[in-house]
């Protein structure tokens, strides 16, 4: 692995991680519908002069696989996001960056059920480890208490955007569509616009101001296009399996960023529980034995 380019996947990992404390910024100053809409619109406008052309010459190999895009658009660019804008509204930013590093074990156990690959030990043992972190975490220390007082609700909200990209992530390597990775970014960005217009036409209206201004350039530039242009940059030259494991940071940077921007506290129960989900994911990603071995 070449350090100089690491910090390509460190700068995006960086970049989401301010992205998670952002929706937390933004509630109550923009509706949940109406960021979600504004972040995707600005995204698509600005990408507009460069991407329109070559989709266009494209359009006859896209044609096809349209309805594969509509599932991925809403999968990873409105149900992830909008679900994550909802669930600050409750949910602290620091809970969401911990409940949000689940990922990458979220999506080995989800490639086990749709890509058919074999579970391994880091799967069963990690999954377990991090189910316990995400208990004590959710329960705030007293996870036997989640049976009798309940959840915080932007906590599942957060849990159930965080299997969507999974999936996402998953499906967009089952399709391995043959389409350039721009293009496909482009596509479903305008398909995202489409599927969110009718709830922000539904929401209560929630204008664009000056205090909420910076929220939404942050969405939609930084995390939208910038993110993706040095992720690409970092898998391009460290390799898929290299840029995931930065991956890790990501519950890392956003408690940081959490505490310096916001002032949340953090306390006890999330250093216990996102330290053994953290364990957790790390076991998912080293343990490479499957479970049930092959037949000769």
């Amino acid at each position: 692995m070449q350090l100089k380019y690491s910090v390509f996947p460190l700068g995006a990992v960086l970049i989401w991680a301010g992205n998670t404390v952002v929706s937390k910024m933004s509630a109550g100053l923009i509706e949940p519908a109406a960021i979600s809409f504004y972040r995707w619109l600005l995204a698509g406008l600005i990408l507009t002069p460069f991407l329109l052309k070559p989709v266009w010459r494209q359009r006859r190999t896209i044609q096809p696989h349209l309805p594969k895009i509509l599932v991925l658009a809403l999968l990873g660019m409105v149900l992830y996001q909008s679900l994550a804008y909802f669930a600050a509204a409750t949910s602290s930013a620091t809970s969401m960056g911990m409940i949000a590093s689940l990922m990458p074990l979220l999506t080995l156990l989800l490639s086990s059920l749709f890509l058919r690959e074999p579970p391994t030990w880091g799967t069963l043992i990690g999954g377990v480890l991090s189910l316990l972190g995400l208990m004590i975490l959710i329960g705030k220390g007293h996870p036997m208490q989640l049976f009798e007082h309940g959840v915080v609700f932007g906590d599942i909200l957060m849990l159930l955007a965080t299997v969507a990209y999974a999936l996402y992530g998953v499906l967009l390597r089952k399709w391995a569509l043959p389409i350039a990775s721009w293009h496909l970014l482009y596509l479903q960005i305008w398909i995202a616009v489409v599927l969110l217009f009718p709830p922000f036409l539904l929401a209560p209206y929630s204008p664009v101001t000056a205090a909420n201004l910076p929220l939404l350039l942050y969405a939609a530039i930084a995390a939208s296009i910038i993110s993706q242009i040095l992720w690409m940059n970092g898998v391009a030259h460290l390799g898929a399996s290299h840029a995931t494991v930065f991956m890790n940071l990501f519950p890392i940077f956003t408690v940081i960023i959490a505490v310096a921007a916001l002032g949340e506290s953090v306390h006890s129960y999330h250093a216990i529980g996102g330290g053994i989900t953290l364990v957790g994911v790390l076991l998912a990603q080293m343990l490479k034995q499957r479970i049930v071995r092959p037949a000769v």
